[in-house]
């Protein structure tokens, strides 16, 4: 059965924002990386000003509950607003339940980003459903996965 975390995006400040969570939560982060740390993306290089920006953070709440978040930048950034810069993100068992829940929850709405296998070794997409509501659906295979976004 998938399990569903809370995903934030910032602005250029989840750094300080995570910091402020993990003063309020405790723990560790098992993962934080900026888009510096990323490799290239054929055809596409971070900008100097997004290099030190979070592309991913997570933060361990509890047993069953991480805290995700990053910030935007590029092209990305144009479709920050404050108050929308909240996701659902769904960790799914197997590629089949991420591909069954993505095509499902997807239906009627916006694809951001389609599933697709990445650079940290996860099967992962994006989209907006019909109701407005942000979605990111993972699949750690653990035949591939690096880190966890």
């Amino acid at each position: 059965m998938a399990s569903v975390n809370v995903y934030l995006t910032f602005n250029g400040n989840c750094r300080e924002a995570f910091d402020f969570y993990k003063s309020v939560f405790g723990g560790e982060y098992p993962y934080i990386g900026t888009f510096g740390e990323m490799p290239p993306i054929e055809g596409k290089e971070t900008p100097e000003e997004d290099k030190d920006k979070i592309m991913h953070v997570s933060l361990p709440i509890s047993k069953e509950t991480i805290l995700m978040g990053s910030d935007t930048g590029g092209e990305w950034a144009s479709h920050f607003k404050m108050g929308n810069n909240i996701s659902i993100s769904i960790n799914a068992e197997s590629k089949e339940e991420a591909d069954r829940l993505f095509n499902g929850l997807s239906q009627g709405g916006q694809i951001t980003m389609p599933m697709e296998d990445t650079f940290w070794g996860a099967y992962f997409g994006m989209f907006t459903d019909q109701f407005g509501i942000n979605w990111m659906v993972n699949y750690d295979d653990p035949a591939k996965t690096q880190v966890h976004p």
